[in-house]
C-alpha cells in the first residue's frame, strides 16, 4: 500500500509541476510508446544478461512481496521467542533427547503447531531444527555452532541481497538508456533538418522525453524498490540472529527464561516486545 502511495505522490508531484509550468502532457504521451520501448527494452535485455537465472527468479519472486507490509512484528517475535522458550524448557526438564521427535518431525510436533505463525515458516523451522539437532547430538560446542550459524546467516544475507543489488544496478543503468533513446531521437531529428521549425521542435521535445524517462524510472521507481528490498532483507536476517542468540545462550548454560531474554535484546526496538509482554505471552500459551 505504501509503495503505491509513494509512487502516486512522486509521479503526481512531478507531472503536476510540469503542467503548472504550462507544460503539455500531450508531448510526453505522444513520445511515450517509442521511448519506453527503447529504454525498458534495452534495460530488460541488459538485466537478463547481467544476472544469473537464479537471481532473475529470486528478483521476480521478491517484487510482489514489496507491495505487502512487513510480516515481522511484535506479535511474530513474541510467538518465536515463546516457541524457543517452550523447546528449551522441555529440553531442560526432560533432557535434550526429549525434543528429538520435535526436531526430526517439526510439522507433527505439538510445540511447533502451537505457534503456527512461525511454525509454518519453512526457513525459520529449518534453521531452528538444524541447530537443535546439533545440540542433541552433543558433538559440537557453542563456539563451533556459533561459527556455523554466522556462516549460514552470512550466506543467507548474500543470497537475499542479490535481487536488491540487481535492481540497484538496473536503476544505475536506466539514465544511460534514457540518453540512448534521446540520442536516437536527435539522430532522427537531424535527418529531418529541412522540416519547419514547429515540426523540428516537436521532434527535439520527443527526443528529450527519453532522457527524462530514464532519470524518472531510475530514481523514482527502481532505486526505491532496491532500497525497500534491502530493508526487508535486514529484517529477515534479524530474525535469524534472534534465534541464534537464544540457542547459544541456552548452550552456555542459561535458563530458558534468560536465554529468550538474550534473543529479545537483539531485535529492533520498534518490534521488540517488552519483558512483561513476552512473559505474559509465554504464560498465556501454557
Amino acid at each position: 500500500m505504501f509503495v503505491l502511495i509513494g509512487y502516486a505522490v512522486a509521479l503526481g508531484c512531478i507531472f503536476g509541476a510540469y503542467v503548472l509550468h504550462g507544460g503539455n502532457l500531450g508531448v510526453i504521451i505522444h513520445a511515450l510508446p517509442t521511448e519506453l520501448m527503447a529504454i525498458l527494452g534495452g534495460a530488460l535485455g541488459a538485466f537478463v544478461v547481467n544476472n544469473q537465472p537464479k537471481v532473475l527468479k529470486a528478483t521476480l519472486a521478491a517484487l510482489p512481496t514489496l507491495l505487502k507490509g512487513s510480516k515481522y512484528s511484535k506479535a511474530r517475535y513474541m510467538e518465536l521467542l515463546a516457541l524457543l522458550y517452550d523447546i528449551l524448557q522441555k529440553a531442560r526438564k526432560e533432557g535434550l533427547m526429549s525434543i528429538e521427535n520435535d526436531v526430526e518431525r517439526p510439522h507433527e510436533s505439538a510445540l511447533f503447531k502451537k505457534y503456527a505463525t512461525v511454525g509454518n515458516d519453512h526457513h525459520v523451522v529449518e534453521f531452528i531444527t538444524d541447530y537443535l539437532r546439533m545440540m542433541v547430538s552433543g558433538n559440537l560446542n557453542a563456539h563451533e555452532i556459533e561459527s556455523l550459524m554466522d556462516s549460514e546467516i552470512d550466506t543467507h544475507h548474500h543470497e537475499a541481497h542479490a535481487p536488491a543489488a540487481a535492481i540497484a544496478r538496473l536503476a544505475g543503468a536506466l539514465p544511460a538508456f534514457g540518453i540512448v533513446a534521446a540520442v536516437l531521437g536527435v539522430v532522427n531529428t537531424m535527418g529531418s533538418v529541412g522540416q519547419p521549425p514547429a515540426i523540428l521542435g516537436g521532434m527535439i521535445g520527443s527526443a528529450l522525453v527519453g532522457t527524462f524517462l530514464g532519470i524518472l524510472l531510475a530514481y523514482a521507481v527502481a532505486e526505491p524498490l532496491a532500497g525497500l528490498m534491502e530493508q526487508k532483507n535486514d529484517e529477515n536476517g534479524k530474525e535469524l540472529q534472534c534465534i541464534k542468540t537464544t540457542l547459544l545462550a541456552s548452550m552456555q548454560g542459561y535458563a530458558p527464561q534468560v536465554a529468550v531474554e538474550f534473543g529479545r535484546k537483539v531485535l529492533y526496538s520498534a518490534d521488540r516486545p517488552t519483558f512483561a509482554e513476552l512473559e505474559g505471552h509465554v504464560k498465556g500459551k501454557k
